[in-house]
């Protein structure tokens, strides 16, 4: 839109510039076309009052009317008739000398012209000029003016123009700016949303209905990976569940452990697959509010059997009042327990996970582990990508939990590593009112 209006006031101004230069142009041309014609039909009318004498000599009966006109006393025109020699024959001065010419006057002050007759077998040249200088002459002063006239007139008009055309342009663009709008909305959450086409401009709705069809694909495709996803989670639990039951039939009690170690891994993944799944899916209600406090309170306390398991604990910090936001109390359930299952995982033995809830909003957990290199901070939310792949018991996807909850929520995650070492993830809500 600005490129285009700006193109626009460069093409305008550049018209206001040279639109009264050329038509001041034009007019000038069109003034010495008209006094050029008007001088060559006066030479012809004075070729009419040409005659031959009895002894065979050209003479020359001006009525009063042009006598007066061709006066010296009046001094507007001038004419003079010259034999094929050059000798003047007649001359409006008294003295018969030569008329002024524009070759030898002020530029623009004479206009002149002529025409050749044949009298009695001789050919004369009948050249009559006028003074632009006399006060009567009004159409020089109409020339010199022009373009000062013309340019208060047309200065504004240019104007009310480019006014016009920026109005024109903002409407006719405006229902692109609603797509554009409506397009950045769209998302794998959000797959249903479509460009508007009302009132699109008809040379775009081509352009607009290609988009749709585009977005009509992917949401399919979406729909298949998502209940993929889904039903290859649920189909896993019943397998896995059989799995649990026959362990316990094993009289191994080493290999039993083992087993039922390989077998929460499992689960766990199942887990997360059904949350990413859930996820894709979710639509977040603007209104729905949620205890910030009370929720991470729940996620400490379901935890803290699986952090005393691996000799390490978890503690919940922090503001003791009820910390209202706006989001999903289950869906910031499930980004906290990553959160603080990610840190249990990485913290040391005998060692504490921190839990802190501030009134601003935010969470923060805190672990005493080697903290995350720089380099790897854009890279942890990613699904399946994992720091170390020796380890087993993860897949990579809990921190991407993370990062979509948040983007549902329209929350902010941040890492940083702490100066007595380990890391520190903070979750940031918007303050319900």
């Amino acid at each position: 839109m600005s490129r285009i209006v700006l193109l626009h006031i460069v093409a305008v101004a550049t018209a206001a510039i040279f639109l009264p230069l050329v038509l001041l142009w034009l007019l000038s041309s069109e003034v010495n076309q008209l006094q050029s014609d008007a001088m060559r039909d006066q030479a012809d009318a004075l070729g009419d009052h040409l005659g031959v004498a009895p002894d065979g000599s050209i003479t020359l009966a001006l009525p009063e009317s042009l006598k007066d006109l061709y006066s010296e006393a009046y001094g507007r025109y001038q004419y003079e008739v010259v034999d094929a020699s050059g000798r003047v024959l007649f001359s409006s001065h008294k003295n018969g000398s030569a008329i002024v010419r524009p070759s030898n006057a002020a530029p623009g002050t004479v206009s002149a012209g002529g025409v050749s007759k044949t009298i009695n077998g001789q050919t004369v040249r009948i050249q009559v000029a006028e003074d632009l200088s006399h006060r009567d002459v009004i159409i020089d002063d109409i020339v010199a003016n022009f373009f000062r006239r013309v340019g208060w007139i047309t200065f504004p008009i240019l104007l009310l123009l480019l006014a016009i055309d920026i109005v024109i342009f903002r409407r006719a663009v405006a229902p692109l700016i609603r797509a554009s709008e409506a397009a950045r909305n769209i998302g794998p959450a959000r797959t249903d949303i479509r460009l508007p086409t009302e009132r699109i401009p008809s040379e775009i709705i081509p352009l607009v209905t290609a988009v749709n069809q585009a977005l009509d694909r992917l949401e399919d495709g979406f729909r298949v990976q998502r209940q993929f996803t889904a039903d290859a989670a649920h189909q896993l639990r019943t397998p896995l569940a059989i799995l649990r039951t026959r362990i316990e039939t094993l009289g191994d009690r080493n290999e039993m452990r083992a087993l039922h170690a390989d077998i929460e891994s499992m689960s766990r993944l199942v887990g997360q697959l059904l949350d990413i799944a859930e996820l894709d899916t979710l639509e977040v209600n603007p209104s729905e509010v949620a205890d910030l406090r009370a929720v991470c309170a729940e996620v400490v306390g379901s935890i803290a059997p699986y952090a005393l398991a691996q000799h390490k604990e978890i503690a919940l910090k922090g503001t003791e009042e009820p910390v209202r936001v706006r989001g999903n109390a289950e869906m910031l359930q499930r980004a906290i327990f990553n959160l603080a299952e990610n840190a249990i995982k990485y913290t040391p033995r005998d060692t504490s996970v921190d839990v802190e809830v501030l009134d601003d909003g935010s969470v923060r957990v805190r672990d005493c582990g080697p903290g995350i290199p720089a380099d790897e901070r854009g890279l942890i939310f990613q699904r399946f990508w994992r720091g170390d792949r020796r380890r087993t018991d993860g897949a990579g996807l809990g921190l991407s939990i993370v990062q979509r909850v948040a983007e549902d929520h329209s929350a902010t995650v941040s890492v940083a590593n702490l100066p007595s070492g380990g890391a520190q993830f903070t979750l940031g809500f918007r303050l319900a009112e």
